[in-house]
């Protein structure tokens, strides 16, 4: 059974989706809605209002690819269109929007599936299955490097406010996001239940709003904590690294690779497999089969970025450094996740001490 599938958000990001709605069987895209115009040139109607591409068009299914703080409106939208959607992460704001948009979902009776495409792997798959109580910890590291481009590249990147609205940007809640979300994931997996106590220490090392780099440690009801230090000003790159820690040994899993190592063995290997989302939102709608990454599982993400982002936070600590890469920052975030501690307790220097915040359960 084909589908009529729209873009909504078609530059940027959205020419991925572009790219693969095209190459998808028994798919027909029916437009594409941006509010500059979309390049390259398009292949279907395009719109500069939404709505109106969504009256005139009448898709199935809608792909949002629009700023996080635009989302929850357009998704509205959508459902009272009839349609089922894929949003992209992060996909709301606030524990309030996401309150709001999964009611809004069930009350329509449509299908919401989150952009988290990591969680479409093999690997993960694999991961996840060797999670249980024994679980002792987990962490996540990530060092990359972002220039002066990345953060020119919309009006709203690195920044908490845009025309007096406030937009979600920063390293744990949108470039790293996948990381968060994977440890998050991670925790539940282990039967840890929800998060409960967030402690992070945020900086930044460019004229910006928001952290590129941060040390967050969240504790699950179980007890059961999880690290995560992650950078924008790296070193040497690490992709991305969820590792947990048991008496048996430890499970690490490269998430943007798909590599996997478990055990006692410590080399990693490419577990080659990825679902893509829109393919399985599309079965879900042919034949029932489960989302992969359905918008309830995100809702422990929710509560994470919406208290990394409240309007009254202080603006990350500014580090001052040299071509904007922190000296020793790759040999600091590893230490941080081996012995589970943000480095104002670890004696670094520049560190300030963590914000603290019990987090909400939706």
């Amino acid at each position: 059974m084909s589908a009529r599938v729209a873009l909504i958000g078609a530059n940027g990001h959205g020419r991925w989706h572009r790219r693969l709605i095209a190459s998808l069987p028994d798919v027909e895209l029916v437009g594409l809605a941006d509010v500059q115009p979309i390049d390259p040139p398009a292949d279907a109607p395009v719109f500069s209002d939404h709505r109106m591409l969504l009256a005139e068009t009448k898709p199935d299914v809608v792909v949002i690819c629009t700023p996080p703080h635009t989302h929850l409106p357009i998704a509205l939208d959508a459902l009272d269109a009839g349609c089922d959607l894929l949003l992209e992460k992060p996909p709301v704001t606030s524990v309030a929007a996401h309150r709001t948009l999964v009611s809004a979902t069930t009350r329509a009776g449509r299908a919401c599936q989150v952009g988290f495409q990591s969680l479409g792997s093999l690997a993960w798959a694999r991961f996840r299955s060797a999670l249980d109580p024994s679980v002792t910890a987990l962490t996540a590291v990530a060092s990359w490097k972002r220039d002066d481009a990345y953060y020119a590249r919309s009006p709203w990147a690195g920044r908490r406010v845009v025309d007096g609205r406030p937009v979600v940007d920063g390293a744990l809640v949108n470039p790293l996001a996948h990381a968060v979300m994977q440890a998050l994931a991670a925790g539940a997996a282990t039967g840890a239940g929800r998060p409960r106590l967030l402690e992070v220490e945020r900086y930044r090392v460019r004229p910006i709003e928001v952290e590129d780099t941060a040390f967050a440690r969240i504790t699950f009801e179980s007890g059961l904590p999880l690290l995560i230090a992650v950078t924008l000003a790296g070193e040497d790159f690490i992709p991305g690294e969820i590792s947990a820690r048991s008496p048996d040994g430890r499970a690490l899993l490269e998430y943007p690779t798909d590599r996997l190592a478990m055990g006692s063995d410590a080399t990693l290997s490419e577990v080659p497999g990825r679902a893509d989302l829109l393919t399985n939102l599309l079965a879900h709608r042919a034949d029932g089969t489960p989302l992969l990454v359905p918008l309830e599982s995100t809702a422990d993400f929710t509560s994470v970025l919406e208290a990394l982002t409240l309007p009254g936070n202080p603006l990350p600590h500014r580090l001052d450094v040299p071509g904007h890469t922190i000296p020793g920052i790759n040999a600091l975030l590893r230490r941080a996740a081996d012995t589970l501690s943000l480095p104002s307790e670890l004696g670094i220097t520049w560190a300030t001490r963590p914000d603290r915040w019990r987090l909400p359960i939706l």
